[in-house]
């Protein structure tokens, strides 16, 4: 039996980590498909922590920590939220299409990059069609549809044929600037929270698990690449795992308990109530060990752990994240979030 002060412990040099590890992966591009450069990156994070990163055709990145016991699945995704070039427009302007879901108003204004197949990128602004306000005076009544959002890129392009002698064509990838920030009060604002978030806290923990500690279960990290367009966790998933729990983002709003500073566990979401006795274990956890956490429904998600079910893998389930703001827009956290995230990460695994 595992005694009590084996318990993992997580200092605030581990809370840093995870807040460097976040600002590192938003930095890398990496929306659903286009995900090669953010792969590498987690794979060099697990390989100097001492793990052998292990990917697989569908470009998950698995890692066993070490343990014994029932075999626990702890999977974040490194895949966001983006677009691809539709189409070229005639007066050298991209139409767009999204990849994953998002509300439309939040693409107008920003910045973004497309991506070409030749390996050149070129930068751009999203922008409503006739955007000036001095021009087009329906724009205080706007509600913008993607049909209606298009792509200025920073070249002199008033053709189709000056976009593609920048090497650009349909089918391009564009990814959206992260503008991450991390204040001086402890929040990490950014683009793509979901769920780089979440990845660096388990990056974090697959270091603070390396060092030969006890752990009660066989766990295993896992980082997919398809969450945001709804199969990524559909494959790849250790053939003895038992166990999965989903480390994405905590939802904030209306009627929900959880903010920036808690870790939030999910008892039911739009794929219906997660597994019962994970969810409990979960939330017994948090109290033994006093840490700040909330239980939430959220309405309007879905996670790498349904994906698998749906696929037919027989696993109990869960769902955690640290408190994250403005879901799929310009999002929010807080290091305690992360902190209590990765604390009770830390404490189910050696408990």
């Amino acid at each position: 039996m595992i005694e009590e002060d084996s318990v993992l412990e997580v200092t605030a040099s581990d809370v840093d980590r995870c807040v460097s590890f976040a600002s590192e992966l938003c930095a890398v591009p990496s929306p659903s498909g286009f995900t090669a450069a953010a792969e590498e990156l987690v794979a060099s994070r697990l390989r100097d922590a001492g793990l052998d990163a292990v990917r697989t055709r569908k470009h998950s990145i698995v890692a066993q920590v070490g343990g014994t016991g029932a075999p626990l699945v702890l999977a974040a995704h490194i895949d966001t939220l983006g677009a691809m070039v539709r189409s070229i427009k005639a007066n050298g302007r991209l139409r767009l299409t999204k990849i994953g879901g998002y509300p439309d108003i939040y693409l107008v204004g920003e910045n973004c990059t497309v991506h070409t197949r030749n390996g050149t990128s070129v930068s751009g602004t999203i922008q409503p069609v006739n955007p000036a306000s001095h021009v087009n005076g329906k724009l205080k009544d706007y509600r913008p549809t993607e049909e209606e959002l298009e792509i200025v890129l920073d070249a002199p392009v008033r053709k189709p044929a000056d976009v593609r002698a920048l090497g650009i064509e349909n089918g391009d990838i564009v990814s959206l600037d992260p503008r991450t920030r991390v204040t001086e009060t402890g929040y990490i604002k950014s683009r793509h929270l979901d769920d780089k978030a979440g990845a660096a806290i388990l990056l974090a923990l697959g270091r603070l698990a390396s060092g030969g500690a006890e752990l009660r279960r066989k766990v295993y990290l896992l980082f997919t690449t398809y969450e945001e367009v709804g199969h990524g966790g559909s494959a790849g998933i250790p053939d003895d795992a038992e166990e999965m729990i989903s480390v994405d983002m905590g939802a904030i709003g209306d009627d929900l308990a959880a903010d920036e500073h808690v870790v939030s566990i999910c008892a039911k979401d739009s794929g219906g109530p997660y597994d019962y006795g994970v969810t409990g274990a979960l939330i017994e956890t948090a109290r033994k060990h006093d840490i700040p956490h909330a239980v939430d429904i959220y309405p309007l998600y879905g996670s790498d752990v349904e994906a698998s079910l749906r696929a037919g893998y027989d696993l109990a389930h869960g769902l955690i994240g640290p408190g994250v703001s403005a879901s799929h827009g310009y999002e929010r956290t807080h290091r305690d979030g992360m902190g209590a995230t990765l604390t009770l990460l830390a404490a189910y695994v050696s408990r």
